[in-house]
């Protein structure tokens, strides 16, 4: 998309900072209510009969792409709910940490998105309005049936309450240089690839290109977070939490220990896979964009980036099954309704036209954004196509393989996410980054910490 003149952003911005101090003027008591709504949610009737005048904030991604579309997509809101004014206001920098004051002070934008480990620790908290009352009255069991089942699972909590809704469906596959392949002779992948057939393509792949005696070219690289690391964990039969128990940590498990072992030795013992420091802090998708790396573990978020970037044939391939399952990431990106709204059936129709299939179209068609309904899936690869007539047989669909034959996996989350995405990290720098950690007692004391803030109450 184009960017916007610097004029007109500051222009929006300003104006949707006038929007929410009016509608924060408006709420009144909501800074004294919603403090308390924050440890007790409000529950009103899901089932109005009429819904009054109502102003509401929403809150969603600041990428440059997403306000624009947003915009554009409030105004039909609008148009079919004159009584319902919205204000879009862009996520804050450094979300995850500043959000929870927020909601404590009552300040919170009515509806927002969230993802991964966050997005249910907010829920966890009390954060964020049981939807289950609103679904069951005003969601048919054909519009939950084309989500994900285990994206959908994803945004309930042990006790039943129901914090969000997809947002859209985002999946890991293998992306592949076929120019690559083709120029050293490897066979592409295929949805028969399993973790051995993997790490042979990676040996054949990686190269000194330039004769210097230094590897320029590796088979491939991950984003090396929580839930990237999760996926091969659980293509080895292993956990990071237990399925019957949130608050029991099985990362030491061997399951576990040999699926980050496995990286762990790509990385360091074979070097097949780049580090990030290798790669010089490169993101992994730009780093296989410009040629440094043969595939790279990711995303269909992350589609536009590397089909405008790259001067080649890309490839996609359903992600490679491990030694005891096939599994890829859902992503638990969704919508919420802030506990302390003042305005919960306003914001429960805002909710539903932001997980409509308008909303999803429109997302896939400005960004490629693989949409959480699986009936618009052929119109997202249709987008693409059309935008890069020139990336032949790019096999879109693979991003879809997880949704359509069961067996995408989420995120999994503790019973108290609050301080585990920083234990992992630091496990995951020290074993996969600088091979500095012996893989076994560096889970076990990582495993240890957050089983500390589980029963630290």
């Amino acid at each position: 998309m184009p960017r916007q003149s610097r004029p007109q952003a500051d222009h929006d911005a300003s104006r949707r900072k006038l929007a929410r101090r009016d509608f924060l003027k408006l709420a009144g008591a909501a800074a004294a209510g919603g403090a308390l709504a924050a440890c007790a949610p409000v529950q009103s009737s899901p089932t109005p009969t009429s819904l009054g005048p109502a102003r509401l904030v929403y809150q969603d991604w600041r990428t440059e792409w997403f306000p624009p579309m947003a915009q554009a997509m409030l105004d039909e809101f609008h148009a079919a709910h004159p009584n319902i004014r919205v204000f879009y206001t862009p996520d804050p920098e450094g979300l995850r940490e500043v959000m929870p004051a927020a909601f404590e002070a009552g300040t919170a934008p009515d509806v927002f998105q969230g993802c991964c480990d966050y997005f249910p620790a907010w829920g966890q908290k009390g954060y964020t309005l049981d939807l289950a009352p609103y679904v069951k009255a005003d969601l048919d069991q054909a519009t939950i049936a084309e989500w994900d089942a285990a994206q959908y699972r994803s945004f309930f909590l042990p006790d039943g309450r129901q914090f969000g809704l997809p947002k859209y469906h985002g999946a890991l596959a293998l992306y592949y240089n076929r120019d690559l392949f083709d120029q050293y002779g490897v066979d592409y992948p295929t949805a028969a690839w399993t973790h051995d057939d993997y790490l042979a393509a990676l040996r054949r792949l990686t190269r000194d290109q330039d004769g210097d005696g230094q590897t320029d070219l590796w088979g491939s690289t991950l984003t090396p977070i929580y839930d990237r690391i999760q996926i091969h964990v659980n293509a080895w039969g292993g956990h990071f939490v237990d399925p019957a128990d949130p608050a029991r940590c099985r990362l030491s498990e061997p399951e576990a220990v040999r699926a980050v072992e496995w990286l762990r030795a790509r990385y360091w013992d074979d070097r097949v896979m780049a580090t990030t420091l290798a790669l010089q802090k490169v993101e992994p998708r730009q780093a296989f964009a410009s040629g440094r790396v043969a595939m790279v573990e990711d995303g269909s978020w992350a589609l536009r980036d590397i089909l405008t970037q790259a001067r080649f044939q890309v490839g996609v391939a359903p992600f490679p099954a491990g030694p005891a399952r096939r599994a890829t990431l859902a992503t638990t990106d969704g919508y919420a309704i802030y506990a302390g709204t003042q305005h919960p059936e306003a914001a429960w129709e805002l909710l539903k036209f932001l997980t409509s299939k308008e909303y999803g179209r429109a997302m896939a068609r400005t960004n490629f954004l693989q949409p959480a309904r699986a009936s618009l899936v052929d119109e997202w690869a249709g987008f693409v196509q059309a935008e890069f007539p020139a990336q032949t047989d790019l096999n879109i669909a693979a991003f879809a393989d997880g949704h359509l034959n069961g067996y995408s996996v989420t995120v999994e989350t503790f019973a108290n996410m609050t301080g585990v995405r920083a234990i992992t990290d630091a496990a995951w720098e020290e074993i996969l980054t600088l091979g500095q950690a012996p893989v076994e007692a560096r889970l076990k004391a990582a495993c240890e910490a957050i089983t500390a803030i589980q029963t630290s109450g």
